[in-house]
């Protein structure tokens, strides 16, 4: 079973989301939070798809365009790292993303397929780390990060977001 990052493996930006990581196998952990992101997103009607809190935020659409982009990110970011890649890599502005890929034009059911895609590309991902890969570091945006930091950043920013839809799109 892959253990939590230790604290000294990433910057303590990370500390949040890490900690909304429930304790269990992250690869059962991946598979049944995107099976959740589905049937939530599957159940919402079209005004609650396009729905924003506030002036200027993101739609409940741009919220799953927003998980998916984050997620081929950090999978690649983990790719990298459990390669041996010691490369630097650069940070990326999450807003640019979501403004340059108007996902308010596209159908959800489209977002959907690309979420699970991507969430099963990175569970596959997940599965093949060797024991001795978990532990390897790079840098992204700066700072020191391990893999298993990533796997376990992706599930925690997801379940981040999922909060916040539930509490204040869906609340």
């Amino acid at each position: 079973m892959l253990k939590r990052p230790e604290r000294d493996e990433y910057a303590s930006y990370f500390d949040y989301y890490i900690g909304l990581v429930p304790e269990g196998e992250l690869q059962t952990i991946l598979t049944q939070q995107g099976e959740s992101v589905v049937a939530l997103f599957s159940s919402l009607t079209p005004e609650q798809i396009d729905y924003r809190y506030a002036p200027g935020k993101w739609s409940v659409k741009e919220v799953l365009g927003h998980l998916v982009d984050t997620e081929r990110i950090m999978s690649y970011r983990l790719l990298r790292i459990v390669r041996g890649d010691q490369t630097p890599l650069i940070g990326f502005d999450e807003n640019a993303f979501v403004e340059g890929a108007f996902f308010q034009q596209r159908e959800l059911s489209d977002l959907l397929e690309e979420y699970k895609a991507i969430r099963a590309s990175t569970v596959a991902q997940v599965r093949g780390i060797s024991p001795e890969a978990w532990v390897r570091t790079g840098l992204a945006n700066g700072n020191k990060l391990s893999a298993r930091t990533l796997a376990y950043v992706i599930a925690g920013h997801e379940a981040h977001h999922c909060n916040i839809l539930k509490e204040r799109y869906l609340g």
